[in-house]
This record gives structure tokens, C-alpha cells and sequence, in this order.
């Protein structure tokens, strides 16, 4: 191209829940895991498709027709976060409004991008945080940006559709669950069956309030100042690494073998072997600690558990570190049994502690102050059927992400466009550490090109 690719706005608009449910004129509360999201971005998916050849306009319409249906159940991610008149000047307080809200965001963009300028180069071009809304938004931002937005962006010969989703209304699960029940209703559009339609998995919407507590809870600050603060990420490269089911299922055996057990995943079977390799090119001092952080689902972990479909966020970072010398003088086995030992000692226990831990002295998260220097980050989940959200133009050919929540070391996790258990990762590091990493015998033998 002879000059910078953009992407230009077409349309803005809001979408309010096709019919208005009765429980969204009351005040939605929020749990204390959410309100712990209050300072960070904004979940930002999405997913590139091939240009259908039916007109745009028909796929716009319908999916802005989608959206207000999907949010007559997700009736939260149409409103704003507000927060109420204060009697005690050192304590501050949100919860969501869905009734005095223009809705969820609706964007149609277009650009002079073609499909070979997003999956062909090596690292995911800078262009694509253009795809999402609330570019470098935090969550609190949610007083007077949309909690949700659509963003479809038209290009040559492809279309992108992308999620930006405010983090203190749900975690990734809650994410995908809603990208999935969009895909649902679309699909039903598509028949004519969306007259009363009843989602496969609906969303519950009742957020976690521990006993005795709530239902609003109180930060200790005068002011949103105090807690909010912005992240700016470094200058890193982005690239999606694919590992195929073949070579999932061998690192498994080979791990396990190792270790003389069956009981490691294949997911941490391979989180060890990027921890190992991306410390390696980081030519750590062997004295250096390192840690490793994986993100957990704690739905199955409360007691009494909730509710797979509860939307909201629940989930921790589970850490485990060691010095860099003993990472690497170990074999790959020892690796991976840190990591499994750091998700089986992850307790019932040791989840009420965390949450006990908040109500007594509320605390907001920082990227910056979440995860050390030189760790990895390994977030998201290859478990969530990403490749199954269609919208009439088949199956995505791959999925990217926005601005949010990059650092160097960050990782997320997706399922392989082929299924049966190959995983891509999305790993961003700062040049110097891409470029080792690339050279990494170790790492790039697993690779599939």
C-alpha cells in the first residue's frame, strides 16, 4: 500500500433490549470481583470472516436486530455504571443503571485492509486495536461509555467483527457466553425462529453477594481518582504461535511420562514449556525469580458453586515462581508439575480466603502492580468455543484481539481453527525478547506453520 491503512467510521448508533425486561428497572448490583475490575480495560475479542456475497447491509442489519434481542437477556450489558449520591465522603460506590441508558454500542466501519493484511504478516499488524471500541477505556469509564459494543469493520474482502465488553460486568466466560448467544440468535434469524427464543445456555444474571453483605459494597476512596489509574503498554510484538492437536496430545505423554502421573493437562503440559522458553530468551539472571500466573475459573470453586452460566467475573490468577536457574536447569517435567500443583492446591479454601480478604480491606487491580516484571500471564482459555460463533459468513478464520491488557509476557490462550485440541497462542513480548524467542529450538520444534 502506498499509504498507512485506516479505518473509517461509518455509523454509530445505540441498541436498546428489543423488549424491556421487568428486572432492568431496578438497580443491578455488582459483586466484589467485579468492583476488584474497576481499573482495568476492557475485554476486546473478535473475529475476521470472509466477505459473505450477500450485501453488507443485510449482515449489519441483522446483526444490530441480533444484538436487541441478545440483550433482552444480557438486559446489564445495556445500561451504564452510575454511581449514587454519597453520605460518607471517604466511601464510593457503582452500580449498573439499565434504565437510564441509550443502550449498547452498535459501530459499522470499514477499511482498505484485505484479509492477507491481517493473517499474513508474522506479527499482528497495530491496526487491528482499530476493530474495537473503548480503545485504552478502563471499566470505570463505563459512568459514560457503553458497557458493550458491536464493531463490524467492512474490509476488501472480509469483515471483522469485534467485542468490547466492560470487564466489571464478566470475566471471559461471560464474554464468550455472550458472543455465543449472539451467534444463537443470528443463526435463528437466519430461519425465522427467533419469536420468543429461548437461548441453550442463558445467561444467570443473579450476581454472587456474599451472605451478610450488600447488596452495594464501598470503596475507601473520596474520589474515583484515588483507585483509577491508566496503562499504557510498552512497544511489543504481537504473534500467534499455532500448536496442533497432534503435538498437544504428545507433549502431554511426554510430560506425564516425565513426571510419573497422568493428572497434567495438556494446557498446563504447554503453559510450562512457554514459561521455560520465554525466561530462556529473556536471558534472566539465574538468581532471578520468575513467576508464572494462569488464569482460573472459580465457578466450580465456590460453595456451593455457582452456576456455570453465571455472568460476572470469577476468577483468579493463580501464581507460582521460581529462580530462573532452577526453571531452566530442570527438565521440562518439573516445569509443568509447578504449574499443576499451583491449579490443584487452588481450593474452595483458598477462594473464600481471597474473598474474605476483599470485603475486609477493598482492593482494586493494576495491571502494573498485578504482575511482576519478567513473568508470564498465560489468560484466556483454549475450552471456549470461539470458532463456534458464526454469523452467516461460515467459519472464522482466525481471531485477534484489541489494545487491552498487553504487556510483555502476556499470553492468551484460544482454541485451534482445526479443533480436536490444537491451541494458538497470542503472546506478546517486547522486540528483543520476540526475536529470542523465535530462535528458541525448544519452542519453534512445537510450532506448526
Amino acid at each position: 500500500m502506498n499509504s498507512l491503512p485506516s479505518v473509517k467510521i461509518v455509523s454509530k448508533c445505540f441498541v436498546k433490549p428489543k423488549t424491556i425486561p421487568e428486572e432492568s428497572k431496578t438497580p443491578h448490583y455488582l459483586s466484589p470481583w467485579d468492583f476488584a475490575m474497576l481499573s482495568v480495560h476492557y475485554i476486546q475479542k473478535g473475529l475476521l470472516f470472509q466477505k459473505p456475497l450477500h450485501s453488507t447491509e443485510t449482515l449489519i442489519e441483522k446483526l444490530r436486530e441480533s444484538l436487541a434481542i441478545a440483550l433482552v437477556h444480557f438486559y446489564p450489558l445495556a445500561g451504564r455504571l452510575s454511581a449514587p449520591e454519597k453520605e460518607n465522603t471517604n466511601s464510593y460506590s457503582v452500580f449498573v443503571d439499565c434504565s437510564n441508558s441509550p443502550g449498547a454500542g452498535f459501530i459499522y466501519a470499514t477499511s482498505d485492509l484485505c484479509l492477507a493484511d491481517i493473517i499474513g504478516p508474522k506479527y499482528v499488524p497495530f491496526v487491528v486495536h482499530s476493530f474495537f471500541d473503548h480503545h485504552r477505556a478502563v471499566n470505570h469509564d463505563g459512568l459514560t461509555m457503553s458497557l458493550l459494543t458491536v464493531q463490524v469493520t467492512e474490509l476488501v474482502d472480509g469483515i471483522f467483527v469485534g467485542l468490547s465488553m466492560n470487564h466489571a460486568m464478566g470475566d471471559g466466560t461471560s464474554f464468550w457466553n455472550f458472543f455465543s448467544a449472539l451467534s444463537e440468535i443470528f443463526q435463528a434469524q437466519e430461519s425465522n425462529k427467533t419469536d420468543d427464543m429461548c437461548l441453550k445456555n442463558p445467561p444467570v444474571l443473579k450476581r454472587y453477594i456474599p451472605q451478610g453483605y450488600g447488596p452495594l459494597f464501598s470503596l475507601p476512596y473520596s474520589h474515583p481518582n484515588e483507585f483509577i489509574r491508566t496503562y499504557e503498554s510498552p512497544i511489543l510484538k504481537e504473534r500467534i504461535f499455532c500448536f496442533s492437536s497432534d503435538t498437544i496430545r504428545l507433549l502431554k505423554a511426554k510430560i506425564n511420562q516425565i513426571c510419573g502421573t497422568t493428572t497434567i493437562s495438556s494446557f498446563q503440559s504447554l503453559t510450562a514449556v512457554v514459561w521455560r522458553c520465554i525466561t530462556r530468551a529473556r536471558r534472566l539472571p539465574f538468581g532471578r525469580e520468575t513467576s508464572c500466573r494462569i488464569a482460573a475459573d472459580n465457578r466450580g470453586r465456590m460453595c456451593p458453586p455457582l452456576p456455570r452460566d453465571y455472568f460476572g467475573n470469577c476468577l483468579s490468577a493463580l501464581r507460582t515462581a521460581t529462580k530462573a536457574g532452577e526453571l531452566l536447569e530442570n527438565d521440562l517435567g518439573w516445569a509443568a508439575m509447578k504449574v499443576h500443583q499451583a491449579v490443584a492446591d487452588h481450593s474452595s479454601e483458598k477462594v473464600t480466603q481471597m474473598i474474605d480478604q476483599w470485603l475486609k480491606s477493598p482492593f482494586i487491580y493494576h495491571i502494573d502492580r498485578l504482575f511482576e516484571p519478567m513473568s508470564v500471564m498465560m489468560g484466556s482459555s483454549p475450552r471456549f468455543n470461539k470458532y463456534g460463533c458464526e454469523f452467516g459468513m461460515g467459519k472464522a478464520l482466525t481471531l485477534r484481539s484489541g489494545y487491552a491488557h498487553k504487556f510483555d509476557g502476556k499470553v492468551s490462550a484460544y482454541p485451534g481453527r482445526e479443533g480436536g485440541g490444537s491451541i494458538d497462542l497470542e503472546i506478546c513480548l517486547v522486540p528483543e525478547f520476540m526475536e529470542a524467542l523465535e530462535s528458541d529450538e525448544e519452542f519453534m520444534s512445537l510450532v506448526y506453520f
